[in-house]
């Protein structure tokens, strides 16, 4: 038997969805689930991207010595600003300079990215190893501070030019005794931890082309395994098991 229906159990006018082009509400009350270990699946507009500690910048304050000892003009270096690109001017012949007191800071100075210091800094090093390069060899263990504290860091930026200063740091006395690279062996603990960090990260281009392949900027692991190259080539016959040690990704160039 069917009941009369009423005017108030039709919709009113404009409550219906026919015709227009609103979509119907979504029923958002969540269900009651029975079973304890069944949980509803909460709707999220964006997914946060996961960013984990270990590739989060760390500190990096600009109390560096070479900040300290250029404000005070105690460094024989200033800018040229002749021609199209600046140039570092030296005030005394590089040949001349106490290396055990100035490369250090120059390398401490690495970690900069503030102007002037981050372009004066990085100059000198190359600079002063090109030069001198004779004289690098007794003041590598002075210089394994400044680069742990410049990796670790954690800034990318930081990280590509530390890694160029070092492919030049193995192979700037390649043609006299090249034993740079195996002074910098037993000094692997200290660098290579945050090198292993990083070194799978590269820019995923799919089927893309990258045209700033010269730059060597994006694909920081590709320019890790060009360091860990460089350092297993300069370094002598323990310098691949050392490298191993503690990047288990790396394979040898030399024995394979």
């Amino acid at each position: 038997m069917t009941t009369k229906r009423t005017p108030g159990m039709y919709q009113r006018k404009h409550t219906g969805t026919g015709g227009t082009l609103c979509p119907p509400k979504k029923d958002t009350t969540i269900p009651e689930f029975p079973d304890e270990n069944v949980c509803p699946k909460a709707e999220s507009k964006k997914e946060k991207k996961v960013e984990f500690s270990a590739f989060v910048e760390r500190a990096n304050p600009p109390n560096t010595e070479f900040r300290r000892f250029y404000e005070r003009g105690d460094l024989p270096v200033q800018i040229d600003h002749g021609g199209v690109h600046n140039r570092i001017a030296w005030k005394v012949a590089i040949e001349k300079l106490d290396f055990h007191h100035y490369l250090p800071i120059f390398f401490d100075g690495l970690r900069e990215i503030e102007e002037p210091y981050a372009f004066l800094s990085e100059q000198g090093v190359y600079d002063m190893m090109q030069v001198g390069s004779q004289k690098v060899l007794p003041v590598i263990p002075q210089l394994i501070i400044p680069i742990k504290t410049a990796l670790n860091t954690r800034n990318r930026s930081v990280i590509v030019k530390v890694l160029k200063v070092l492919q030049a740091l193995v192979k700037c006395d390649e043609n006299s005794q090249n034993l740079v690279g195996q002074a910098l062996v037993p000094y692997y603990r200290q660098i290579l931890p945050v090198l292993n960090i990083f070194i799978r990260q590269n820019d995923n281009l799919g089927d893309g082309i990258d045209y700033g392949q010269k730059k060597r900027n994006g694909g920081l692991g590709e320019l890790i395994m060009d360091t860990l190259e460089q350092f297993e080539i300069h370094g002598g016959d323990d310098a691949f098991i050392n490298i191993k040690y503690l990047v288990p990704v790396y394979q040898s160039v030399i024995f394979n």
